[in-house]
């Protein structure tokens, strides 16, 4: 043999060359040689198993991959609550202003479970999605972002107006957007209303009686209402949108209701609106001082959400057109009311007094005759079961926006 050292270099790097396609097609080979697929009964006898549990094991997989491939599709389609069935003739079109909001929700699920169609209008002023979420995708359910102060041109059968601010915060925060919601949103929908020859029921409120000199108050009371105070801008305006109803019944054959509601309480109202019930609660779950303005000597009287919905259907789908009373004639002191909540919550929060706000009304209690006698209505809800609920919502809140403080990580960008 010829030493490598005698070679030309000529040669040595043509021998190399061959040499380098020779291993090239060895490994080519062996990957291909292991990549082949290997026979079901070779594995079989490999694995020491017989064809029938060959079989079975392969059933069960597929099994398995079919039931994964089901919660996954599952996940993805989202599930709604179970509505009744209405045919063309007794399904309704439902515009309810003001669904996103406490009240408004709830009334919205209430005809949505009916089976009725219904589109919501809010401007989220103080209403909320997550309100309606679970209805967002239903094909009887729209949500429309849209303030009434701007006209609205759409077909319904009903109107339900609740479209406002209702806690004096809120209301007395822009006391202009609640004039024009409660004027020129009254006047929109009252137009669209005679447009369409929809009923309209307005959510009119106790307000309209300001402080009261009569007790219980009736729907025949003109009402005691300071027209220049803080409170004026929600009570007065109110006040107007009734008269706005009236005149459209009267001018244009616009088929109304009025409901004047009383202090409501429930899930889904906010935890800082500043009214009496979500204070209280919220204090005695945070174990602070719950704070009474003036002696605590003012009364007020609470009806639970869903008996509320109860009235306002009721009202809608009534013969009467005057304005009724929907509220508990179950009444308490706002001290007493105070240490009823911190003893459902227990804890040891202390009542303390601030000084009095700027006409708040020092009684408050509905006549409900009215609704008794026309509407075969009256709260149903006892106050401690309401109240109750209502805790466990305000604790499941706290508990979520905790949660959600936790998880929070701010991004760097972001970081001062």
């Amino acid at each position: 043999m010829t030493p490598w050292n005698s070679l030309p270099l000529r040669m040595i790097r043509k021998r190399l060359k061959m040499a380098t396609v020779c291993v090239c097609v060895a490994l080519a080979l062996t990957l291909f040689y292991h990549q082949l697929p290997v026979s079901a009964d070779v594995t079989r006898i490999l694995s020491g198993r017989s064809a029938a549990e060959e079989d079975g094991a392969g059933l069960q997989e597929e099994l398995r991959k079919m039931e994964n491939k089901i919660k996954t599709l599952e996940q993805g389609k989202k599930i709604y609550p179970e509505v009744k069935f209405l045919t063309y003739k007794d399904r309704k079109r439902i515009l309810v202003t003001g669904g996103a909001g406490f009240v408004g929700s709830h009334l919205v699920d209430r005809l949505m479970m009916q089976g009725h169609e219904v589109t919501v209008v809010d401007n989220f002023f103080t209403g909320r999605k997550r309100n309606v979420e679970h209805w967002v995708g239903h094909e009887n359910f729209e949500l429309l972002h849209h303030d009434i102060v701007n006209p609205l041109y759409i077909e319904v059968d009903q109107i339900y107006h609740l479209a406002s601010p209702a806690s004096p915060p809120n209301y007395m925060y822009n006391p202009i957007k609640t004039l024009k919601t409660n004027t020129l949103g009254t006047i929109n929908m009252l137009g669209l209303a005679k447009r369409v020859r929809a009923r309209l029921l307005l959510a009119s409120t106790s307000e309209v009686y300001g402080d009261p000199e009569i007790h219980p108050q009736n729907e025949d009371y003109w009402g005691h209402v300071n027209p220049i105070g803080p409170r004026a801008c929600y009570d007065e305006g109110k006040r107007v949108a009734e008269t706005m109803c009236y005149a459209y019944e009267k001018q244009e054959n616009v088929e109304v209701r009025v409901a004047r509601i009383f202090n409501t309480f429930g899930p889904r109202m906010h935890m800082n609106d500043g009214r009496v019930v979500s204070n209280f609660i919220l204090q005695a779950l945070q174990n602070e001082s719950i704070t009474v303005y003036g002696e605590g000597e003012q009364t007020r009287s609470f009806q639970y959400v869903s008996d509320l919905v109860d009235g306002l259907l009721a009202l809608m789908n009534s013969n009467y057109s005057l304005p009724v009373n929907l509220g508990n004639p179950d009444e308490h002191s706002i001290m007493e009311f105070a240490r009823i909540i911190r003893s459902l919550v227990g804890g040891e929060s202390e009542i303390i007094k601030n000084p009095a706000k700027e006409d708040d009304p020092r009684r408050r209690k509905p006549d409900i005759s009215r609704a008794q006698k026309y509407l075969n209505w009256q709260p149903q809800v006892p106050l401690l079961i309401g109240l109750n609920k209502t805790i466990d919502y305000f604790l499941n809140e706290l508990r979520r926006s905790r949660h959600s403080e936790r998880n929070f990580h701010m991004p760097e960008t972001l970081q001062l």
